[in-house]
């Protein structure tokens, strides 16, 4: 893993981010010491969004809204 330091990361982000979106990951020191580390996002998980919009329509499911609450909940004001 590379590393840079914290002048010479400000002065070279753009490159720093090309090298990043390329899969390398960057330590960024100060006074020699490790203080952070530039690496790629983590992807977006699909599978977890899955799960959330199931836990959702589950939710949904066990506590039904009747037209009356649905209403109210509509015209309600802060």
């Amino acid at each position: 893993m590379a590393s840079i330091g914290i002048y010479g990361a400000k002065t070279h982000l753009p490159e720093l981010l090309e090298r990043v979106a390329r899969g390398e990951r960057i330590t960024i020191t100060r006074g020699g010491q490790p203080m952070a580390v530039l690496g790629p996002a983590d992807p977006p998980r699909p599978r977890e969004v899955a799960t959330t919009l199931a836990a959702l329509a589950d939710f949904r499911h066990r506590h039904p809204l009747s037209t009356e609450q649905l209403t109210e909940l509509l015209q309600w004001e802060d």
